[in-house]
């Protein structure tokens, strides 16, 4: 049988891309997506909700109601887990990131708020919900800045690189 990606095959490489070059892909992964499934534990037990998402450099930014399961779960316990991911079509394109990380609730008027607000594309929302530009929503922001990021491209196999990368600030995360 003919392999169409022969480089998948056998075992997989162990060598680790340096910080820059896996930063760049993780960033590249995060700015084509808009979508992720954040996962959070409750009273009721764990929950995964898909979301859409904007970044500000790795950090993840999204707004949910105060009263939805999600921002109950977060109140309680703001340890988050959020999968991000490329479509798949076959073993050679699996590409995602794991973003383990504390969330932290931002209100309106305060620095962290204005500075993530930016980043924030609430327009195209409020356009399709028939709602002035002039008139933005005043809803909290919620913003992981994730402390570990596991990083999954097959597609390194082929360069000889581990299709499982882990990501860390050079920094820790305030």
């Amino acid at each position: 049988m003919a392999l169409t990606n022969p480089w998948l095959s056998g075992p997989a490489p162990t060598e680790k891309l340096d910080q820059e070059r896996l930063s760049e892909r993780i960033l590249n992964l995060l700015s084509s997506q808009n979508m992720c499934v954040l996962a959070t534990t409750g009273p009721a037990g764990p929950l995964a909700t898909p979301v859409r998402y904007y970044h500000l450099d790795f950090a993840i930014i999204f707004t949910a109601s105060g009263r939805s399961p999600k921002m109950r779960n977060l109140a309680d316990d703001p340890r988050i887990s959020i999968g991000v991911f490329a479509p798949l079509v076959g073993q050679a394109s699996s590409r995602g990131a794991q973003l383990f990380g504390d969330a932290v609730v931002l209100q309106p008027g305060t620095a962290d708020f204005d500075r993530h607000w930016e980043a924030y594309r609430w327009q195209s929302d409020h356009v399709e919900r028939g709602n002035s530009l002039y008139d933005p929503p005043e809803s909290p922001l919620v913003v992981v800045n994730p402390h570990r990021i596991v990083y999954t491209d097959h597609w390194l196999r082929r360069e000889g690189y581990a299709p499982r990368q882990f990501w860390k600030p050079e920094e820790p995360v305030s």
